[in-house]
């Protein structure tokens, strides 16, 4: 394997080992807030995360939930250096869902 391909392997890697997809960041009881990063081009709705963040509320309130609110949330900027001797400035933006566990029937 030459050095550049090692490097962009590595580089690949460390991005994707840094990376946060949804989490519970709020948890009420009987529902919470939920947060997932998202690109500009793409947009909140089409994020891969989305769906990630979806599960995390089914998962807490055993199926049904309903949103409250949603919107963009406060995003992160973070200094990645991959290659030694360099760095660069990340900035992420993140969406924020709130959301009820709808009661069982």
């Amino acid at each position: 394997m030459k050095i550049g391909s090692r490097l962009s392997l590595a580089v690949t890697c460390l991005l994707i080992g840094c990376a946060e997809g949804a989490k519970l960041v709020q948890d009420t009881g009987d529902g919470g807030v939920v947060v997932y990063p998202f690109k500009a081009p793409q947009g909140s709705m089409l994020s891969s995360f989305r769906k990630d963040a979806i599960d995390l509320m089914r998962e807490k309130c055993g199926g049904q939930y309903t949103i409250t609110r949603e919107g963009e949330t406060k995003g992160r900027t973070r200094v990645s250096t991959a290659v030694q001797g360099s760095q660069e400035m990340l900035s992420e933006r993140r969406w924020g869902i709130e959301f009820r566990c709808k009661p069982s029937q």
